[in-house]
This record gives structure tokens, C-alpha cells and sequence, in this order.
């Protein structure tokens, strides 16, 4: 009775070994195998035969992984302290260099993205932060994958979510585009005038040359008070023939007045 307890034992251990062997891998994972501890080889995706005891494997999801970055409280160069948090997008190329070369690189990322976000945009302005941000985006991810080159991961992309300011920062950027906005309108006024004058020097040069143009321009004014239905009328007259009036009649010996 012991035996054939025994040899019930045995049969089901052989079974569950034989079962335990088998594993099925989907397409976006591999299993990085190690013999006695040792890296032996990739295997997968589909049907993988591990020897049990002998042969340890590890999964590894070669699909693009969303890392959100958490808050980081950083002070850029025009000291200036404001919050930032971003995303970053990447996958694994190489599955033996990602575990073989790092211990956790889903972490080892993580803590990379937070100090290169940190010290790369501590070293820009405030408004370089708002304004140019698909730059430090590239800036972000350039040095992000250089320096996970060597653990088998790519950075797709990476994208500053938020910035984050203060109400008092606020305030003086309201006030900052206030005055950028009444200094144009000022230039813009005073181009006008500098171009109006310019246009007004130009008429009375030419109706200093052409008096026939003056006459024109006097029966012009004429006609456009006459169309004017106010009770008060305002009539031109020449100049020069206001200067003939005005001129005293000299007398006998040529003194005025005699």
C-alpha cells in the first residue's frame, strides 16, 4: 500500500513537472532565459519549453509603456519657482540588456525622468518654459535616450503636461502683457503721425507749386460745408484776398497813415 502510494506521488510530480514546463508567451512579450543562473537566450512569443529548476525565466512586455512623471518643484534661471509634471512614452528594444543591465527599469526610468526634468529646465527662463515647449520636449527626450541606451529602452517621446505657477506670477505676467500691449498701441500711434505728417509735407509742397490745386481744394471745402445741414456755416475765404483788405494805404511823402 505504501508503494503504490509512492509511486502515485511520483507520477503526479513527474505530471506536474511535465505541465510546468510548458509556457505560453503572448506577441508583445519575450522571456529572457538563464541556465543555473547564467544568461542563456530570448525566447519567444508562443509556445517556450522551460526545464523546471534547471532553467529560470523572466517576462519582459515589449509594448510602449506610459510613465507619468510625478510634480517636480523646480526654480528656472530667472528664479522663478514653479511645478512641472510630464509624461514620458518608451519601450523595450532589448529585453537581456533590460534585465541584465538594470535591476528595475521600469523605476530606474522613472527616477532619470525626474532628475533630467528637473536640471534641464532649471536651466531655461520662464517664458522659454511656456512658450518653447516642443523644444525642451526634444531636449527631454534626447537626453533621456542617450542615457538609457545601455539599458535596451527607447524613449519615444516626451511631453511636459502642466506648469504650474504661482497667482502672484500671474498677476505680473497680466500686468507685463498690459504694458507690452499699450507700448505697441503707442509706436503704432506714433508711426501713424510720423507717416501722416510725412504725407501732410508733401501736399503743401505741392499746393504751394500749384496755386490752380488750392482753387481746387478751396471749392472742394466749399462744397462739402454746403452739404452740411447744421445751422452753423462756416465759410472759407482765400487768404490772399483777406491780405488786400488788410493792406494800409500810404500817403503823400510815403508815410502811412497820412
Amino acid at each position: 500500500m505504501i508503494t503504490q502510494y509512492t509511486l502515485l506521488s511520483v507520477l503526479v510530480l513527474v505530471v506536474a513537472l511535465l505541465i510546468s514546463m510548458f509556457r505560453i508567451l503572448r506577441e508583445y512579450e519575450r522571456a529572457v532565459v538563464f541556465l543555473l543562473g547564467r544568461f542563456q537566450t530570448v525566447k519567444g512569443p508562443g509556445l517556450i519549453i522551460i526545464i523546471p529548476i534547471v532553467q529560470q525565466m523572466v517576462r519582459v512586455d515589449l509594448r510602449t509603456i506610459v510613465l507619468d512623471v510625478p510634480t517636480q518643484d523646480l526654480i528656472t534661471r530667472d528664479n522663478v519657482s514653479v511645478r512641472v509634471n510630464a509624461v514620458v512614452y518608451f519601450r523595450v528594444l532589448d529585453p537581456q540588456m533590460a534585465i541584465n543591465n538594470v535591476e528595475n527599469y521600469l523605476e530606474a526610468t522613472s527616477q532619470l525622468a525626474q532628475t533630467t526634468l528637473r536640471s534641464v529646465l532649471g536651466q531655461h527662463e520662464l517664458d522659454e518654459l511656456l512658450a518653447e515647449r516642443e523644444t525642451l520636449n526634444r531636449d527631454l527626450q534626447s537626453i533621456l535616450d542617450q542615457h538609457t541606451d545601455n539599458w535596451g529602452i527607447k524613449i519615444a517621446n516626451v511631453e511636459i503636461k502642466h506648469v504650474d505657477i504661482s497667482e502672484s506670477m500671474v498677476r505680473a505676467m497680466a500686468r507685463q502683457a498690459e504694458a507690452e500691449r499699450m507700448r505697441r498701441a503707442k509706436v503704432i500711434h506714433a508711426t501713424g503721425e510720423l507717416e501722416a505728417s510725412e504725407k501732410l509735407a508733401e501736399a503743401a509742397s505741392v499746393l504751394a507749386n500749384q496755386p490752380n490745386a488750392l482753387q481746387l481744394r478751396y471749392l472742394q471745402t466749399l462744397t462739402e460745408v454746403a452739404s452740411d445741414r447744421t445751422n452753423t456755416l462756416v465759410f472759407p475765404v482765400p487768404m490772399d484776398l483777406i491780405n488786400r483788405f488788410a493792406e494800409k494805404p500810404t500817403g503823400k511823402g510815403g508815410d502811412p497813415g497820412q
